[in-house]
């Protein structure tokens, strides 16, 4: 079939679907396990092959890239020598869920599963933080004490979320998407302040969203919606939960009671133009708001007000030299009062990472955007949240990720040269409304690279299923058995 057919086929079904709804079971049956795989991939999979090398391989971090990469090497060596170094017993969780748990879609026990379950045979845990890095001897040590060597080093430890960083929430540390949150709990999830990047946050801001539904009712209410000054993990969630607030307000009839704003520290929606104009069309249709180059900073919980850092250019003096007017930075605060905030908080690599010999001077993991080999020490490697890449912190982008860390390593063990190549391909489904989303796929040439002949600006039914039924499966049956 061409791709015109292919095209004409999909909008048929997506539009009959749109109008007729489907069930669970019927949007299994339609993608099917091999559809859905090739759609995760964003093309088709990687076949396996069996190597007779060996080596020790110590991968410290144990979700869903680290344990997926450990399925991987399983799966492509006759003799293989792995650990997993994993503090958190919920490491592998669904992080991609916690946007649809926000919205009553799921809830977390849909999304929540035990690491010790996605363990693959034959891997070695240990269940500590790695806490010292030693590159140049090939050690890494837990926070017991324990000095574990390696031949090769996989880093897939995440990144933090570093709430401390804003001031007048009163959390002092940073945390991870799963694990003990009970010092933040007791701030986000409190007041109308919510934030979906942690599993517990995720369920407060469901019963926040409710409140402020409820709310919307009877009086006038204010939504506010913010997108940090550093790199964040899935850069569409800020955006999606907003949508989803939306969809719910316009559920309940009281839409018109309810002003929602959005507030990214960056200039643009979306870092890839035809995406962006597309999420503007897309707020302008929803009599959405946004306010561009605001960074929150502080937050009053009892007087229910957010303070921005709201940032400009305006014109200097004329450099003769340069032949051009110089650029001066303008900034002032801006204090936001609201009814229901969402905080996507600045996020981070944990410190244990970034100030070691491994890390870097903004904490994330140097490395080649392509083979994703160390720059220094070629024996590690890093993938996922924690790799510094220019584009990549998705769930999507880890899928290809682990395969090419996986087949480097390998040619390394057998002394080849490394010829498997990230590009850059990342994935975001922006969920747009409870029932369309937007398949943002994009790589390295920041330009839409969709899978299938379709527009990819346009919101579908047919990716809400794919959304909502089928990805979550995929990453267990897939990913996670390292095969897709």
């Amino acid at each position: 079939m061409d791709n015109k057919n292919i095209k004409e086929s999909i909008e048929l079904i997506d539009a009959h679907l749109k109008n007729e709804g489907i069930s669970r079971r019927d949007a299994m049956k339609l993608f099917g396990v091999g559809g859905a795989a090739a759609m995760l991939a964003g093309g088709t999979t990687t076949p396996l092959r069996a190597s007779s090398a060996k080596a020790k391989i110590v991968i410290v971090g144990g979700g869903l890239a680290g344990m997926s990469t450990a399925a991987r090497f399983t799966n492509s060596l006759d003799n293989p020598d792995i650990t997993v170094i994993e503090p958190c017993d919920q490491a592998v969780s669904y992080q991609p869920g916690q946007t649809l748990v926000a919205a009553g879609v799921y809830t977390d026990s849909d999304i929540n599963y035990k690491t010790a379950d996605f363990v693959p045979t034959g891997v070695t845990m240990v269940n500590e933080k790695a806490v010292d890095f030693d590159p140049d001897n090939n050690t890494v040590t837990t926070a017991s004490g324990k000095k574990i060597g390696y031949d090769y080093l996989v880093i897939a430890a995440g990144l933090k979320l570093a709430f401390n960083q804003i001031e007048g929430l009163g959390i002092t540390e940073s945390i991870t998407s799963r694990g003990d949150s009970s010092a933040v709990k007791k701030v986000i999830g409190q007041n109308g302040i919510c934030s979906i990047y942690f599993g517990d946050g995720a369920v407060d801001t469901w019963t926040n969203m409710q409140k402020f539904v409820e709310d919307a009712k009877s009086k006038k209410v204010t939504g506010i919606f913010t997108d940090p000054h550093t790199p964040i993990k899935c850069g569409g969630a800020p955006k999606k939960i907003m949508y989803l607030t939306d969809a719910r307000l316009r559920e309940a009839g009281a839409r018109d009671n309810a002003d929602l704003t959005f507030y990214p520290n960056g200039g643009a929606m979306f870092g890839v133009p035809e995406y962006h104009n597309a999420i503007q069309r897309q707020f302008e249709t929803r009599n959405f708001k946004w306010n561009y180059r605001h960074n929150l900073v502080a937050v009053d919980p009892a007087k229910k007000v957010a303070t921005f850092n709201k940032f400009w250019d305006e014109k200097g003096a004329w450099d003769e030299d340069l032949e051009e007017y110089t650029a001066v930075k303008k900034s002032e605060k801006v204090e936001v009062p609201f009814d229901f905030l969402h905080i996507t908080p600045p996020m981070v690599a944990a410190e244990e990472i970034g100030k070691s010999a491994v890390g870097s001077d903004k904490g994330w993991v140097p490395v080649n955007q392509e083979t994703l080999q160390h720059v220094k020490y070629k024996n590690v490697f890093a993938l996922g949240d924690i790799a510094a890449v220019p584009m990549g912190k998705t769930g999507g982008s880890a899928r290809k990720q682990y395969k090419v860390v996986v087949e480097n390593v390998i040619a390394m063990m057998e002394g080849k040269p490394l010829t498997s190549k990230y590009d850059g391909y990342t994935v975001c489904p922006l969920i747009t409304s409870l029932g369309t989303v937007m398949l943002a796929e994009f790589n390295w040439t920041a330009k839409p690279t969709p899978s299938f002949p379709l527009d990819p600006t346009q919101e579908r039914w047919i990716w809400w299923l794919l959304k909502v039924y089928v990805l979550k499966p995929m990453t267990q049956m897939g990913m996670l058995s390292g095969k897709a």
